[in-house]
């Protein structure tokens, strides 16, 4: 079904492409074997025009949504032709400089553990085929990086393509200080990527404000919802300034804490002081901020919070959480 599908779009944009005039539903019907089989009966067809029509529709879609630039023009006679100008559907050429070929290469290489591993390394292949200089080396001088951004959330290619499209979403949300997922309804705006964790900026309908959500707490099946946006999508900056603050990033106050020797040292090196107490202890003083609290439970037994009181209230919290499962 899928090899069918796939002949029927090539020959569809090739219909379109190499017309020299405007097609009608009709003649492109007529031309096209697939479309003369869906109203055959003896082919299988349903015998009338309906079939076709759908069929046809979602195709003309499908090519669009590809790239295919499909104009609609009407006649004197008021009859509807489609048509795909070769001008239209042709990119410029391609010439890119050795930074720009090396900040291409580089960005491919950062989602080699995606879903979208595969889309960059073809889009990298047809750029080289189009031009990209072959000799260009991304890593010259940087051979020991290995930038990566790692992707084992399911939820994450579903809530990309609706930041892309704008589409609402509705998925089941664990929060770190409950024991069951809540539904969230949800207007997405960007994904962001903070201490190798992914997060999700958006607008949550029920509670009627900005909220950020971490991709690892959604369970179950993203679900896509056809109405659009209600509120206003802010811009890049501004989104993750918003990630930032609820990931943890901003800090306007400190906070006090014991780390067991030997451990945590991404609490170490974010210490503005740090004394050893003996017996294996050791007293930090951190930046406290939105979502420390979560933080601090990932080192378990290692961390005892001294100081504020607020901050020990909401980890105990936490912990009685993960307790109840």
């Amino acid at each position: 079904m899928a090899i069918a599908k796939a002949e029927r779009l090539m020959n569809l944009a090739l219909c379109l492409l190499g017309a020299r005039r405007p097609l009608s539903k009709r003649e492109l019907r007529d031309s096209i074997e697939a479309y003369v089989e869906s109203v055959r009966p003896e082919k299988g067809g349903s015998g009338s025009d309906d079939s076709f029509n759908r069929m046809f529709e979602r195709d003309k879609d499908d090519l669009r949504e590809l790239g295919l630039v499909i104009e609609t023009v009407e006649n004197l006679d008021g009859e509807v032709g489609y048509l795909a100008r070769r001008d239209s559907n042709r990119l410029p050429a391609i010439t890119l400089d050795a930074e720009e070929a090396a900040a291409l290469g580089l960005a491919a290489k950062v989602w080699q553990q995606a879903r979208l591993a595969g889309a960059a390394s073809g889009a990298l292949q047809k750029l080289r085929a189009a031009g990209l200089p072959e000799d260009v080396d991304p890593y010259e001088g940087h051979a020991a990086l290995e930038p990566r951004i790692p992707v084992h959330e399911a939820a994450f290619e579903p809530l990309m393509l609706a930041c892309r499209d704008r589409r609402p979403v509705l998925f089941d949300y664990r929060k770190a200080s409950a024991a069951h997922p809540e539904p969230r309804h949800v207007e997405p705006w960007a994904l962001e990527c903070w201490r190798g964790h992914w997060y999700l900026a958006g607008f949550d309908r029920d509670r009627g404000a900005e909220r950020v959500f971490r991709l690892s707490r959604i369970t179950g099946r993203v679900r896509s919802r056809g109405t659009g946006f209600t509120v206003p999508v802010p811009d890049v900056v501004t989104v993750r300034e918003t990630v930032a603050g609820w990931a943890g990033e901003t800090a306007d106050r400190s906070a006090l804490i014991r780390l067991r020797s030997g451990a945590g040292y991404p609490l170490r090196a974010k210490a503005a002081k740090v004394r050893e107490l003996g017996d294996g202890w050791d007293e930090l003083e951190i930046p406290y901020g939105h979502g420390l609290d979560a933080w601090l439970v990932e080192f378990g037994p290692d961390v005892v919070v001294v100081e504020p009181a607020e901050l020990r209230a909401d980890v105990v919290d936490r912990l009685r959480a993960v307790a109840k499962g």
